[in-house]
């Protein structure tokens, strides 16, 4: 049985995104992705163009809202918040009995500078992230 994992970041826009595409295609045959926002928003273009570098396409990802999951009755084995410290103060808690765990990663919506700059910068959150769950698939399986 596939393990059930929810990443999870505020507008599930770019962090929690880039997270279930690259757990997906490290790891799909022994875990199920999925991802959620607390204030969905809308898919970061930034993260679209990241992901489409190294060959993962999430321009067709619908953003998804925390509280779809929860009136769904969905449980999860993970919880992973992928909020940044400055955010974490709003970054959600999903209810019911999974382990809970937390990532540190800056959000992309928050970049300043030129196209480039964010780019670079969302590159670094991108494999950052990638880094992080090859470790953590070692730790859960």
């Amino acid at each position: 049985m596939k393990k059930k994992i929810l990443f999870v970041c505020i507008h599930n826009s770019a962090r929690s995104q880039i997270a279930e595409a690259i757990l997906d295609s490290m790891a799909g045959d022994r875990f199920e992705a999925e991802s959620a926002g607390l204030e969905p928003g809308s898919l970061n273009p930034l993260a679209v163009e990241a992901m489409r570098e190294i060959g993962i396409d999430i321009s067709g990802n619908r953003v998804k809202g925390v509280f779809e999951f929860i009136k769904a009755g969905k449980l999860f084995h993970y919880v992973i918040t992928v909020c940044d410290e400055t955010g974490d103060n709003k970054c959600p808690i999903f209810p019911g009995y999974a382990k809970r765990l937390h990532w540190n990663f800056a959000d992309p919506s928050a970049l300043e500078g030129t196209h480039d700059e964010k780019l670079q910068a969302t590159r670094i959150i991108r494999d950052g992230i990638k880094e992080r769950i090859e470790a953590w698939i070692k730790e859960a399986e």
